[in-house]
């Protein structure tokens, strides 16, 4: 089948949708045939190795992503596609594909988390900005899709706590990540060329130096157990897009840890994979999560993933015994780190099996495909929603 997939950029700065959209049309081989529109500049650098075809129509130049062209466009092509699979919310990705697909090609949107309750509570005057665009907008959008989709069942029913007005038709489908392909020698050597970390024990965290992702806590925590494990370093590894990590780095120091917390800014490629290769364990306090695509990522590595428990996954990870969870909390957070320190390393060795094991099982991006393809597959014997234009 054809597929198109919509999202504001493809730049592997802004995070786990990007990664998702480039992974999913990575399985060509099982019949999913895929293309891309996205409001990102022509020129961008990183839209040049990419293996599947992108259409870029920016740029723009406001964080809503309004561009003339990406209507027009959706009407002239929406007869080649099979489906159209919106990412993400509060763009005008979403209101365009609305306008062009509903009741013509049948499309479905994936929030990743973009209905987390979280986001209201923690910024009460952008969920108030929000309530102005849901009902024009946004809750049209949904209401028309053949499918919402959310990536567990979590996901799916705390996105029913953000608005009291919401009526979708909603679909969880199997998530996760493209395992590590290539020497994972080679790959820790790449990540110690950034990071000069070789020979050293590290947790890692990979991800944005965002507060949503608990990073203060992490840093304090880390300076609590510092005393009791003088070997282990921390790893802050991603992009700072909110330019915290200079803060972050003037408390390490406060705290006497800065030399053993490294801060090797954004890895791809080999580099990510060696830095997962390279860690005792993975680690990920964050205030929300929907999925978590380097979670994934680390388990596919065969490394423990320690977490907060507001990622949504955490506690089906726990139960298989590939990671321990704890509350979103500073003393959560210490707990994290306290508990695998004082784990030995047999423990840590049979944790990391069963890391292996949960991936394989659960998160293979593989079924990720075929869960959309049979979707549309539904979607083309089905009765097109008509749009209220």
């Amino acid at each position: 089948m054809r597929i198109l997939h919509i999202i504001g950029t493809l730049d592997p700065a802004a995070g786990g949708p990007t990664e998702s959209v480039r992974v999913l049309l990575s399985y060509s081989p099982i019949g999913y045939t895929g293309e891309v529109v996205t409001l990102d500049d022509p020129a961008a650098p990183y839209l040049k190795e990419i293996p599947f075809p992108v259409h870029a129509l920016g740029p723009t130049n406001t964080t809503y992503g309004y561009t003339r062209k990406l209507l027009p466009w959706l009407i002239e092509n929406r007869d080649r596609f099979d489906g159209v699979v919106v990412n993400g919310l509060w763009q005008y990705c979403g209101l365009a594909a609305w306008r062009a697909l509903a009741g013509n090609t049948p499309y479905v949107v994936f929030t990743h988390g973009m209905l987390d309750p979280y986001f209201k509570h923690a910024f009460p005057l952008k969920h108030l900005k929000k309530w102005l665009y849901w009902v024009p907008a946004e809750y049209r959008v949904l209401r028309d899709a053949y499918r919402v989709l959310f990536t567990c069942e979590a996901e799916k029913t705390l996105a029913e706590e953000s608005f009291w007005l919401h009526r979708w038709n909603p679909y969880v489908v199997p998530y996760g990540a493209s395992g590590p392909t290539g020497d994972p020698e080679v790959q820790k050597r790449s990540f110690f060329m950034q990071c000069p970390v070789e020979g050293k024990r590290y947790l890692l965290f990979l991800g944005r130096i965002h507060r949503k992702k608990g990073c203060d806590m992490l840093i304090d925590a880390f300076a609590k157990v510092a005393g009791d494990d003088p070997e282990l370093d921390l790893v802050m590894a991603g992009p700072d897009q909110q330019h915290w990590s200079e803060t972050l780095q003037r408390s390490a120091e406060l705290a006497g840890i800065g030399k053993r917390v490294h801060w090797p800014g954004m890895v791809t490629g080999d580099a990510k994979w060696g830095a997962f290769f390279g860690a005792e364990a993975f680690i990920l306090p964050s205030h929300q999560e929907n999925f978590g695509i380097a979670v994934a990522e680390a388990l596919a590595c065969g490394k423990p993933v320690l977490l907060a428990d507001k990622v949504n996954i955490a506690a089906e990870i726990a139960a298989d015994g590939a990671g321990l969870m704890e509350p979103d909390t500073p003393e959560g957070t210490l707990k994290l780190l306290k508990d695998w320190i004082a784990m030995t390393q047999h423990q840590r060795n049979e944790m990391a099996k069963r890391a292996y094991q949960c991936f394989e099982r659960r998160y293979d991006m593989q079924e990720n495909a075929k869960a959309i393809i049979r979707l549309f597959e539904s979607a083309a014997v089905a009765t097109p929603v008509s749009a209220n234009i």
